[in-house]
């Protein structure tokens, strides 16, 4: 089940992450660290203010079967944490104009949310926050938030997760 896309006003977010870049097959290997950032945030008194995300930076090329990714794994927080040493890392997602879907159901059905959401904006005329170079798609925010925890709901079908792509901001809102 998934509601309609619509524009809506973002703040900008501190959050911790991780950067890497991995194909599909090999995502999870990202995801794991998200347990990982959020150890490190309790360790040091830092409550997560709100379900990971994955931020996609660039959507590289199809080579062959795979396609490469540049992905932050990352964790929001109230306010902005220093970060020293690891390759953990400390930002901002930028604020801004966003379409938003809220989406109920397995991740493996996100690829047709997407896909969804991408019609919709071209019917409505509105621009991504998206460059495409020789590299692939560089997103200035493309984001993957999950609001359910797996710990609390193991069923991955009934699991609500919140995509928000960046439009360019010389998008007028809606």
């Amino acid at each position: 089940m998934t509601n309609q896309p619509r524009v809506v006003q973002r703040a900008p977010v501190p959050f911790v992450g991780v950067r890497g870049r991995v194909t599909w097959d090999r995502f999870g290997l990202l995801a794991d660290r998200l347990p990982e950032i959020v150890g490190w945030l309790g360790e040091r008194g830092v409550t997560p203010a709100g379900g990971p995300f994955f931020r996609y930076e660039v959507l590289g090329r199809v080579r062959g079967v795979s396609r490469e990714l540049q992905v932050v794994a990352g964790v929001p927080v109230g306010e902005r944490v220093r970060v020293a040493g690891d390759d953990l890392f400390a930002d901002t997602l930028p604020g801004g104009s966003y379409v938003t879907v809220t989406h109920v159901g397995h991740p493996d059905e996100l690829f047709a949310v997407v896909d969804s959401m991408m019609k919709w904006a071209r019917a409505q005329r509105l621009d991504w926050d998206m460059t495409r170079t020789e590299e692939g798609e560089v997103w200035g925010c493309r984001l993957e938030s999950y609001r359910t925890d797996p710990r609390t709901e193991p069923d991955p079908h009934r699991w609500e997760t919140e995509l928000a792509l960046r439009l360019r901001q010389d998008e007028p809102p809606h």
